[in-house]
């Protein structure tokens, strides 16, 4: 995938792949420590700097949905959606609506070259939904224990 995209292989690149693909819409804290399991020496910087190169080309996706942090996925160029638990901050992947490409449809372009289009659906995921049908409390989307 590096060599595909012009990019020089190393180890940190490397190990943010992996942590990304194994853990879909991870922060930045949670890749880090990942890396840190195959490169314990690895800096921040390190990580950092990779992450940024692998967005810029196109190897990996950021998003950041209102009120938490940045988070990277591996899923890219498919103009997917998410969809973000209110109470405990997990983040799922939704397809775009099916069809011919409604969502890159705006009403009015104003004059743009749409080419991608940013949805982002909030609820309750389904643990929390349990939960707060049975009286049971939840943790807030500064816990985020699933995603």
């Amino acid at each position: 995938m590096l060599r595909g995209a012009a990019l020089r292989v190393t180890r940190p690149r490397v190990a943010v792949l992996g942590a990304v693909h194994a853990r879909p819409h991870a922060d930045t804290d949670s890749i880090i420590r990942a890396v840190r399991t195959e490169l314990p020496t690895v800096s921040h910087q390190a990580v950092y700097d990779s992450l940024h190169t692998l967005t810029a080309a196109g190897l990996l996706r950021r998003i950041q949905p209102s009120g938490s942090v940045a988070r990277y996925e591996s899923r890219t160029g498919d103009n997917h959606h998410h969809v973000v638990c209110r109470s405990c901050g997990t983040i799922a992947d939704v397809d775009c609506a099916v069809g011919d490409v409604p969502c890159l449809t705006a009403s009015d372009d104003r004059g743009f070259t749409i080419d991608e289009a940013e949805v982002v659906y909030w609820g309750l995921c389904p643990d929390c939904s349990t939960a707060t049908d049975t009286g049971s409390p939840t943790d807030g989307p500064e816990r985020n224990r699933h995603g």
